[in-house]
């Protein structure tokens, strides 16, 4: 899998831009603030239909105009795949896949396959639950497409749940709960089971990568865990998950009654990260939470480029700027050998070989 090329038009800093870049590695250098990053997520966006910035989509239009169009090509084994968005600065976005309008990410992810690594990916390590969902979500989705229609409507359900729970309280309808109930369990059910299995095949390869980059071995323990839920059984369907998440929301009724929010389901589990005997959340070094980090992007590098037989696009953001020499060393070591995007303030400081660009206020240009 790789880019073919890019164009956009009033994205960030960038009024007009098309890139046309090499196969293997392209370095882009510039000045903070000279549109390296917003590069790579337009790049990124193609592919996930969102900012790895996890900003809103009217924050891409250049500041004055009145929307961003991101228009790319990616080849793999299926051919061509051209994704075209068009965002407005007020109003709902338009995407496009080979000239159709699509609704949802389960088309692009079906033929597009991209993994980012990004200097606020600590993240992933220190903040709260909501990032290694997303985490298992995004990697579920590349592996599994039809997940990411699965993960929207286990949101809308709940949405419904709470704007029911908020605006009634303890006067909901108890037969309108219990049909959103139904409905919440059997989406829940579906979510949870992509992620168990994601968990199940990225977690060995988060465990070797992190003893190939850290300073010393360590057993890492990367493990699901599902809120007010004992334990889940290994292996186990959706319809089992289902009949399993049931009862607790059952048990958690009246509680969710008075505090107005759903308490049970995949929205509110979290991993469990473990370094030998400590939380690396809160005991582990940031050079080791980094190389956490970094290894569970390179695990799902690589389990995306196993169960698809095709390597993704990798984008590295300011990553060597925040490792060590070593660490800069041994992760050299270990990039695979597909497309791969990296932007650095300095040259001399990516110790790759590769196509270098130069970027300077909004402009792209061969070094």
């Amino acid at each position: 899998m790789r880019l073919a090329w890019i164009e956009l038009t009033d994205f960030r800093c960038h009024a007009s831009l098309r890139v046309v870049p090499d196969p293997g590695v392209n370095v882009f250098v510039g000045d903070n603030g000279s549109g390296k990053t917003s590069l790579l997520e337009a790049v990124g966006y193609l592919a996930a239909l969102t900012s790895f910035r996890r900003s809103p989509d009217a924050s891409l239009v250049l500041q004055g105009a009145e929307r961003t169009v991101v228009r790319g090509g990616f080849v793999g084994t299926m051919g061509e795949t051209v994704v075209e968005v068009e965002i407005p600065a007020t109003g709902r976005r338009r995407v496009l896949l080979n000239g159709k309008r699509i609704t949802g990410r389960a088309a692009v992810a079906a033929t597009v396959a991209l993994v980012a690594f990004l200097p606020d990916d600590l993240d992933l390590i220190k903040r709260g639950p909501v990032y290694r969902r997303e985490y298992l979500d995004d990697l579920a989705t590349q592996l599994w497409p039809a997940a990411a229609a699965e993960q929207a409507d286990y949101e809308r359900v709940l949405r419904q749940r709470n704007a029911l729970l908020r605006r009634e309280g303890r006067h909901a309808d108890p037969t309108t709960l219990d049909v959103l109930d139904e409905r919440l369990c059997g989406l829940a059910g579906a979510v949870l089971s992509r992620r168990l299995a994601t968990a199940d095949l990225v977690a060995p390869q988060i465990e070797s990568f992190y003893g190939e980059l850290g300073e010393t071995p360590a057993r890492v323990r990367f493990t699901y865990a599902a809120a007010g839920v004992a334990e889940l059984p290994l292996g186990a369907d959706a319809a089992a998950l289902a009949a399993i998440l049931a009862p607790a929301l059952v048990a958690a009724r009246r509680g969710d009654l008075e505090r107005g929010a759903t308490s049970i389901g995949p929205h509110r589990d979290d991993v469990d990260l473990v370094l030998d005997a400590r939380d690396a959340r809160t005991r582990a070094s940031q050079g080791e939470q980094r190389s956490l980090a970094l290894g569970m992007r390179l695990a799902s590098y690589r389990v995306i480029a196993e169960r698809r037989a095709t390597a993704p696009v990798l984008l590295l953001d300011d990553v060597f700027s925040e490792l060590d020499p070593g660490r800069s060393a041994r992760l050299v070591e270990r990039l695979p050998g597909g497309q791969v995007f990296v932007t650095s303030a300095r040259s001399g400081e990516v110790p790759l070989v590769g196509k270098r660009w130069r970027v300077a206020a909004g402009r792209v240009d061969e070094w």
